[in-house]
């Protein structure tokens, strides 16, 4: 399956910006609604996790205020620094294990929304439920390649940034290409998003950016509470440029084996 991927990413049409650009907007006004309760479902899961992180910080705070009030009486023996150190060591292990659950989260719900896009835009059945791909072998290849992002996404920004700019187009296309290939390993997947990301790079960079600032410049616009309603549009050109880059076979057929599974 890897290997018929490959070949249909090696010999996709290339894709037109315009074209790409109105298919996107067009789609946009029929999924607004349930990009809406994506973005919902993704901060219902992602608020208790901020919680959990800013724990420790209070917590540092409360130490650094007892560190105060020894220095200030002249208890000297108080072992600030080991606790410190200590806490704060503790504290980046939590960051880095919290944003990594978040964005393996983030990951699986924005998959599910490409399938969303492709029943409403192909017409065919409504899928199941927004946590299909954190069920069965699924549950550890979102982890795997959330973390893997993750990893991608901190060496190029330690690469002095611009590397950053690079991989951004394929570690966007990472989640619509596992949302419609959730078989293949995560490291054919990743292998595959960086090769359509290759061929694509130029217009999909432009779409990217171009329906981000959209998206936000059009939410700010409603009363700044509109951004939740168009947050979801920077979705619409990367499942389009999959669409017609790569396409569908069979679609009702696929989507029917799917949720038996």
């Amino acid at each position: 399956m890897s290997n018929t991927l490959f070949d249909k990413i090696e010999n996709s049409t290339p894709v037109d910006f315009g074209d790409i650009f109105n298919k996107s907007i067009e789609l946009f006004k029929k999924v607004w609604l349930q990009g809406f309760l994506h973005l919902l479902i993704s901060m219902a899961i992602m608020i208790p996790l901020f919680i959990v992180i800013y724990i420790p910080i209070f917590a540092l705070a409360g130490i650094s205020g007892y560190e105060n009030a020894y220095a200030e009486y002249g208890d000297y023996n108080y072992p600030s620094e080991e606790i410190s150190v200590g806490l704060i060591i503790l504290f980046v292990i939590l960051v880095v294990v919290m944003s990594m659950i978040a964005t393996a989260f983030q990951f699986g719900i924005t998959a599910h929304f490409y399938r969303v896009c492709r029943q409403v835009d192909l017409g065919l059945p409504e899928s199941s439920g927004y946590f299909m791909f954190f069920k069965g072998k699924y549950l550890g290849k979102v982890f795997v390649i959330a973390i893997s992002s993750f990893g991608i996404a901190l060496l190029a920004t330690l690469l002095c940034y611009l590397p950053l700019f690079y991989v951004m187009v394929p570690l966007q296309l990472l989640g619509v290409i596992f949302a419609f290939n959730p078989d293949l390993s995560a490291s054919d997947l990743i292998k595959a998003s960086f090769k359509l990301g290759n061929k694509i790079w130029l217009v999909a960079f432009g779409l990217i950016l171009i329906s981000s600032m959209l998206a936000q410049l059009v939410g700010m616009l409603l009363c700044f509470v509109g951004i939740f309603f168009t947050a979801s549009f920077i979705y619409m050109p990367i499942y389009t440029m999959y669409k017609d880059a790569i396409g569908f076979e069979d679609s009702e057929s696929q989507e029917d084996a799917f949720l038996q599974k």
